[in-house]
């Protein structure tokens, strides 16, 4: 029963393509943007994930996320430091100053000024080039890579290239592989006190407080101590990470925008194929009667239905999938796009939503076929 069920299948090879095609772009299209929308959505917590020497950032308790900083004053570091188990805490500077190339191009950047001693919230491990000690050099600075190729397109990587900040001399000693921002700004390190002089003077300058817990002390809970103790907001990393991607999710009209695509793609995936394979049924009925008429079982008709449905999502699916895959394979060497993967349970999820629009369509035809009288074999 299982060959002539795919024989009826790929009988008709126009539907049997037709409906594969359906679910190869429902399946793309879902991964697709669901794995572009989580790639975003992560960005806007790029800079805080590439901070790996913190297990907590100490903010005013009026910012709501990290690219909207309140200052704090130069008095909530000591606060800080006075609260039992904090093994250390530095400041952090964050802006967006004007950096202009020796050709007139100019971009906003992101600075972020890090601890003159310690040079705690560099990236490490992800220079290309140069080295982190380096920024203690005067008016010393470090670019990610995607900032420099847009300043410097084409030829080999080269440090001492000098440029201006808000019409400041800088000099780039170190080239990084930042984690791409929301905005796609070139990110820019430099030290605490080089920062604050590359940006115009406000009477409060620093934007967070960095720390680290002691040796055996819960992160969370010395987060909860330190709020307490300070008046300030203390998060640890991954909270003040998931705080501000809720913040460009309630704020911003990307969930939106992404959710429309893929109402359309549940759309055309359950829609087209449940009336493409009911409709397949609907001309299979007389093979369906002639099988009823020879003794078939109900069960084993509903059998070979599902069988059939199933061969057109597995397949369907995995062209969908092998799409999905190459798409990023392909968009990943592109500065733009770099970071957008598809995600593993992208890869689950629409394997599900898959095996649902599948389901959907068999209901349609299984109903048909239950109720068929083998007479139908001998009418016409």
């Amino acid at each position: 029963m299982h060959f002539i069920a795919l024989r009826m299948l790929t009988g008709d090879r126009a539907k049997y393509l037709g409906l594969i095609f359906t679910i190869a772009f429902a399946s793309f299209l879902l991964a697709n943007q669901v794995s572009i929308f989580a790639g975003i959505i992560k960005r806007t917590a790029s800079q805080i994930v590439d901070v790996v020497d913190a297990d907590l950032w100490i903010m005013d308790p009026a910012t709501e996320y990290i690219d909207e900083v309140k200052p704090l004053k130069e008095t909530d570091l000591l606060r800080v430091r006075g609260v039992a188990d904090v093994a250390w805490a530095v400041r952090l500077f964050k802006s967006l100053p004007r950096i202009t190339a020796p050709d007139g191009r100019f971009r906003q950047a992101i600075l972020l000024g890090l601890d003159d001693a310690t040079l705690i919230g560099a990236p490490h491990g992800k220079l290309r080039l140069g080295r982190l000690e380096d920024l203690r050099d005067p008016d010393a600075i470090l670019i990610d890579y995607a900032g420099y190729r847009y300043f410097w397109p084409d030829g080999e990587l080269e440090l001492g290239r000098t440029m201006e900040m808000n019409d400041r001399r800088v000099k780039i000693v170190g080239i990084v592989d930042a984690s791409a921002p929301f905005a796609t700004f070139p990110v820019v390190f430099s030290r605490y006190s080089q920062a604050v002089l590359f940006v115009g003077r406000e009477r409060n300058q620093m934007s967070f407080v960095l720390a680290k817990a002691a040796p055996g002390v819960a992160p969370a809970a010395l987060a909860e101590r330190i709020s307490q103790a300070t008046g300030l907001t203390a998060l640890t990393g991954d909270a003040w990470a998931w705080r501000t991607m809720k913040y460009y999710l309630k704020n911003t009209g990307i969930p939106v925008n992404f959710g429309i695509t893929i109402g359309i793609a549940l759309i055309v995936g359950i829609v087209v194929m449940g009336q493409t394979f009911y409709l397949f049924t609907i001309e299979n009925l007389k093979q369906f009667g002639a099988l009823k008429a020879i003794g078939v079982a109900d069960r084993t008709l509903v059998g070979m239905i599902l069988l059939q449905a199933l061969t057109v999502g597995v397949i369907g699916y995995s062209i969908g999938m092998g799409i999905c895959a190459a798409f990023f394979e392909i968009t990943k060497h592109n500065l733009p796009t770099r970071g957008l993967v598809v995600l593993p349970e992208a890869f689950i999820g629409v394997a599900v939503v898959v095996l649902a629009i599948v389901i959907v369509a068999s209901l349609l035809s299984i109903r048909r076929v239950l109720v068929l009288e083998p007479a139908v074999v001998f009418r016409g």
